[in-house]
């Protein structure tokens, strides 16, 4: 099996549909999970250990904005 060293991107399910406040993901690079913002995705990226993602968006999940 060959894996891809691309970041497949793709844009989170609670980004603003208007354009404004969105991020992209990309999860399928081995031992990492890449993030940016859309309105400028040449301005570099994030980068977390799988786990570290999981637990930030298990807690993102779980916590309310007030």
């Amino acid at each position: 099996m060959e894996l891809s060293t691309t970041p497949r991107w793709r844009k989170s399910t609670r980004s603003n549909p208007a354009g404004g406040n969105c991020v992209e993901v990309a999860d399928n690079l081995p031992g990492r999970v890449h993030v940016r913002d859309t309105k400028d995705r040449d301005g570099g990226t994030l980068t977390f250990a799988p786990a570290a993602w999981s637990a930030f968006v298990t807690l993102a999940r779980t916590t309310s904005v007030r």
